[in-house]
């Protein structure tokens, strides 16, 4: 199951269970309000799965009694949850606390939906900078985030073995390469990915293309030819199969859980399909080019403040995002949501709790968020010319080169 902050939402194996246990699955049945009534506070999220007898929503309402209010929640699909936002605020009916998935932060933000930390005094001094990053435009800072998944490789621990590869070895693109190269003389399959023409593709390119150095402002640089040209000499040589230009994240996660390949490029997510696999396996940092953890994105939630016609509410709704967000809390919520927790206090408690968490925690220290780095809403333009220019290249109707400067050029129009 995947969550990659794209629009679709599926959560993870301790997800499901804490779901399981909690009864019925259903809609919050609290009526939808922006929480007019003074001791009344609206809570919009994008977990419709979470029933009212669900952990989250006791956490919910106990932050309201904490702050002395009653909360009035409602889970919306995620893209229902945008759509039903930006509506509400033309209405001048906002809720009082909004979570959205973090690419979704700089679209409210522009459209005037959202205040900044500066005028709803929310604190983000605990949360890790490039996580934050994500719910940044302008210069302005518009939430916090309420956990993060990421991108790693999978390994098959039997494969690389019998190929002669200690995973340890591979900490750049010259001696995955390497691996790959004695995978292949060993009979073995490789590397699997999602490379397919959506927004999940992207998502999957992007540690290689950072990786690489490059820049989204930038992408026919030689660092993004670089990138494009990695993958597509996987393909040439036959470390990565051609399904990988239609895999989604979970066809990909299908073929390495056959057990014939040596990697499989996926997500926090997986872990709890991972301990099914019926072989043992590791999980490592995906590579830059020159060494160290590539930035890879970041999915995840960011807890928001919607503008009110009354501003004297924000004193309270702040309260209750502290509350949500306070050490304690994030732990428990992001265990449960498969999520690295976004301080490092709590994500240190959540290696303590679970050693394999640690190189998660250390790739999500390397991520970046998609919007980030100024970009906001011209993100999704430049994405689509990105993921069109790597299908281009993987299917081999363009060259590396070819396929970046056509998207380079697309791109710059899109976004003038």
């Amino acid at each position: 199951m995947k969550t990659f902050g794209t629009g679709q939402r599926v959560f993870g194996v301790a997800l499901a269970a804490l779901i399981a246990a909690s009864g019925t699955v259903a809609c919050s049945s609290s009526e939808e309000t922006s929480g007019d009534a003074a001791g009344s506070y609206a809570i919009w999220d994008p977990y419709p799965q979470f029933d009212g007898g669900s952990d989250w929503v006791k956490l919910l309402t106990k932050c309201g009694t904490d702050a002395g209010v009653t909360v009035t929640r409602t889970g919306y699909d995620t893209t229902d949850l945008t759509n039903k936002a930006l509506l509400a605020a033309q209405q001048g009916n906002s809720p009082d606390v909004l979570i959205v998935d973090n690419p979704v932060v700089s679209t409210l933000a522009e459209a005037g939906v959202l205040t900044t930390t500066e005028e709803n005094k929310l604190d983000t001094s605990a949360m890790s900078a490039n996580l934050l990053g994500a719910g940044q435009s302008g210069g302005k800072t518009y939430g916090v985030p309420i956990g993060a998944n990421t991108l790693a490789l999978y390994y098959n621990r039997a494969v690389l073995t019998a190929a002669g590869v200690d995973p340890a070895s591979v900490t750049d693109w010259a001696t995955l390469n390497a691996a790959l190269a004695k995978v292949a003389a060993a009979g073995k399959k490789g590397i699997t990915f999602s490379a397919i023409g959506t927004e999940e593709g992207s998502f999957q390119f992007l540690p290689w293309f950072w990786g690489s150095g490059a820049r989204l402002t930038t992408l026919d640089s030689p660092e993004a030819v670089a990138a494009v040209s990695l993958w597509t000499d996987w393909l040439k040589k036959g470390h990565a199969p051609n399904s990988v230009i239609n895999n989604t994240q979970t066809t990909s996660w299908q073929e390495f859980a056959s057990g014939e390949y040596a990697f499989a490029e996926n997500g926090t997510w997986q872990l709890g399909n991972a301990k099914k696999l019926g072989f043992e396996y590791g999980i490592i940092a995906i590579p830059a080019t020159a060494g160290g953890p590539a930035p890879a994105p970041t999915g995840g939630e960011f807890v928001t403040i919607p503008a009110q016609k009354q501003a004297g509410r924000y004193a309270t709704s702040q309260k209750l995002v502290a509350c949500l967000t306070s050490d304690d809390n994030l732990l428990a919520t992001d265990t449960t949501l498969s999520y690295i927790a976004p301080t490092p206090e709590a994500q240190a408690k959540q290696v303590a709790a679970n050693p394999e968490l640690k190189v998660w925690v250390e790739a999500v220290g390397a991520a970046k968020g998609r919007t980030g780095d100024d970009l906001g809403t011209k993100y999704p333009k430049i994405s689509e010319q990105l993921w069109k220019a790597v299908q281009a290249a993987l299917s081999g109707s363009k060259t590396p080169q070819a396929a970046m400067t056509e998207a380079q050029s697309a791109a710059a129009a899109a976004t003038k």
